[in-house]
């Protein structure tokens, strides 16, 4: 018995001894196929931050959804498109005669019924026309680089609203021994830190909002992720208030069942039976 453990022990340490050495192995050719980490590669994880439509019971912000449009229309559209999202979907917090008001400013091209391209104002089922008639022309006009479609972009990005706002207010100069490649600007939450788009917003009186909210960096950001946010899901807030219905009436249905299962099963659990001696 005591040879055997000795045996048993001298494999174990074998054993030991040999997957030690493999992932020592295995590690010391990781590091030298990447020696280095640079700071460069390193991306900043976004913080959460308090948007007004987080929670079961929380709901869009209209007020910042109209500004959030508007940061859109009149700085992001320049060379970012929506193709996914039609006018008629800010109905949530645009009244009709409003929401016709803004098709009216907008021209759609269309093919005329000569077969030349022609243009005719919006309608509310009209998606929002692009920026560029291609991506060949977007391409050329930014550097190579196509801008990406916007409509989903929360939901497409790790870290969706929280990352869109910390990259819009994240631009900053490099750290010393860091540097950005000519046409890119840095930003530390963006993957490889330097990033092809120029910050889209500044406080130069870039814009002045409607309802007379003062139009900083920090707002604007909220505001148009606040936006982008709600192009994601229009029928958010109808899928919250159907969850509460269903939850409300799955909450009754129990109650329900739990008497009728008391009313039909109390005679047989409290039923007693006696025995008489014959």
């Amino acid at each position: 018995f005591l040879r055997g453990a000795i045996n048993n022990l001298k494999k174990s340490t074998t054993a030991i001894a040999l997957g030690t050495t493999l992932a020592a192995g295995s590690g010391f050719a990781l590091y030298a196929e990447n020696p280095v980490a640079h700071a460069d590669d390193v991306q900043i994880h976004p913080q959460e931050w308090p948007f007004p439509n987080q929670g079961l019971l929380s709901t869009w912000d209209a007020a910042s959804l109209r500004r959030g449009y508007q940061v859109y229309r009149e700085v992001c559209s320049t060379c970012h498109s929506m193709k996914y999202m039609a006018f008629r979907h800010m109905h949530h917090f645009y009244a009709k005669e409003e929401m016709n008001s803004l098709c009216e400013d907008l021209e759609i091209k269309i093919i005329g019924d000569d077969g030349e391209p022609t243009t005719r104002p919006a309608i509310p089922s009209d998606y929002f026309p692009p920026p560029y008639d291609n991506d060949q022309q977007a391409a050329s006009a930014n550097g190579g680089r196509i801008p990406p479609d916007l409509t989903n972009i929360v939901k497409a990005r790790e870290g969706g609203r929280d990352y869109v706002f910390s990259l819009l207010t994240g631009y900053c100069e490099p750290p010393i021994g860091s540097s950005a490649d000519d046409g890119t600007y840095f930003n530390p939450y963006f993957l490889g830190n330097a990033i092809g788009m120029a910050p889209p917003l500044n406080n130069d009186h870039q814009l002045e909002f409607h309802d007379g909210t003062e139009a900083s960096v920090s707002q604007m950001a909220k505001d148009v992720t606040h936006f982008l946010d709600f192009a994601c899901a229009p029928s958010e807030q109808n899928s919250k208030q159907f969850g509460l219905k269903a939850m409300m009436g799955a909450g009754i249905l129990v109650a329900l069942m739990g008497v009728a299962k008391r009313n039909r099963w109390s005679s047989i659990k409290n039923r007693t039976y006696k025995y008489k001696d014959h």
